[in-house]
C-alpha cells in the first residue's frame, strides 16, 4: 500500500468513527446495510473470497444460496463496523443490554476461581461488543493483542479504541506478547484472542470443515503453560439489535503427549467448537480472506 492509500485508508476509518457514531441506530443500520449490498453487487475480491469460504461451511448449497449468503455475510460484516464505529458513544447500560450469551457460567466461574481465563474466538458478528460486554456487565478487565495494520496511524487508532473499551492491548509483532500475557493469566487474568486464522509456519495445522488450515498455537500453548481455563466462544447476530452468543465448555489440556502433541489436539479442539457455532450461523462469520490451505497460492503467500 502506499502512502497515499494509506493516508486515504486512515482518513476513511477517522471519518467513520467521528461522523457514524453521531448517526441514530435506524440511520446507522440503513447506512451499513446500503454499503453491504453494494460492496456485494460489485463482487470485489473479499466477496468472492467470502462465498468461497461459505462453499466449505454449507458444501450442499446451491449457487443461488451461496449469493443469498455472501449478501447476507456482507450485511452482518457493515453491521460490525457499524457498530464499532458507534460504541464509543453507547452507554454503559446500551453495552450491558447488548449482549446476551448462553452457557455464560462457563466464563464466570472461571474468572471467580483466580485460575485466569482465556476467551478464543473466531471472527463472527462483534467481538469487540462481546468485550465492551465482559468489561462493563462483568466489570472484569482483560488483554487481547492486535495486529500492526498499515498505517501505524490506523493502528493507533484501533488500539486507543479498544483501549477507550477497557481492554489491555498488546501489539502480536516484537516478540513480547506471549510472555505479558501468560503474566496475565498466571494472576487470575482474563485474554481474549482472535483465534480461527495463522497461515504462517507457525500455526497448528487441524481439520476444519474436512479440509486442512492452520490456526494460532497461542491459546493452546497458554493454557499448557499457566493451567488457564480455555474457553471457546461463538457470536452471531438474529433480527433483533442485541447480538447473540455462546460460551462453549472448557478444552481441557490432554494428560499425555509431548507439548507439540497437545497442542495440536488443543487447537483441533477449538477449530470443531468454532465449526459448531460457524455451522450454525455461517453468514457471521467474516472471513473475506483465504484460510484453507488448498487456496493458497505459494508465489504469493498468505491474503
Amino acid at each position: 500500500m502506499s502512502s497515499a492509500q494509506e493516508r486515504l485508508t486512515d482518513a476513511l476509518y477517522g471519518l467513520g468513527w467521528s461522523a457514524v457514531k453521531k448517526l441514530p441506530e435506524p440511520a446507522a443500520v440503513r447506512l451499513g446495510r446500503t454499503v453491504a449490498d453494494l460492496a456485494w453487487k460489485r463482487r470485489g475480491k473479499g466477496v468472492r473470497r467470502l462465498e468461497s469460504n461459505y462453499a466449505r461451511v454449507v458444501p450442499d448449497a446451491s449457487p443461488e444460496r451461496l449469493a443469498e449468503l455472501s449478501r447476507a455475510g456482507m450485511r452482518s460484516y457493515l453491521r460490525y463496523w457499524m457498530e464499532s464505529f458507534r460504541l464509543p458513544a453507547w452507554s454503559a447500560e446500551r453495552i450491558r443490554t447488548g449482549f446476551e450469551p448462553k452457557d455464560v457460567h462457563h466464563l464466570t466461574d472461571g474468572i471467580a476461581s483466580d485460575r485466569g481465563v482465556i476467551l478464543a474466538l473466531p471472527h463472527m458478528a462483534n467481538w469487540d461488543l462481546a468485550g465492551a460486554w465482559v468489561t462493563t456487565k462483568l466489570e472484569t478487565p482483560f488483554t487481547t493483542v492486535a495486529e500492526r495494520l498499515k498505517p501505524e496511524t490506523l493502528y493507533d487508532r484501533f488500539v486507543a479504541y479498544r483501549e477507550g473499551l477497557g481492554m489491555e492491548v498488546l501489539p502480536h509483532s516484537g516478540g513480547t506478547a506471549f510472555g505479558t500475557l501468560a503474566r496475565r493469566l498466571r494472576d487470575g487474568g482474563l485474554v481474549c484472542l482472535v483465534a480461527e486464522r495463522d497461515l504462517s509456519a507457525s500455526g497448528v495445522e487441524v481439520k476444519f470443515f474436512g479440509e486442512p488450515t492452520r490456526m494460532p498455537a497461542g491459546p493452546a500453548l497458554l493454557a499448557q503453560q499457566t493451567g488457564a481455563l480455555l474457553l471457546p466462544v461463538t457470536l452471531w447476530y438474529d433480527d433483533s439489535p442485541v447480538m447473540k452468543g455462546r460460551v462453549h465448555p472448557p478444552v481441557e489440556v490432554p494428560e499425555s503427549g509431548d507439548r507439540a502433541e497437545k497442542t495440536s489436539v488443543i487447537t483441533q479442539a477449538l477449530a470443531d467448537a468454532f465449526a459448531t457455532g460457524i455451522a450454525d450461523h455461517p453468514e457471521d462469520w467474516h472471513m473475506l480472506q483465504r484460510l484453507w490451505l488448498a487456496d493458497l497460492d505459494p508465489t504469493k503467500g498468505p491474503s
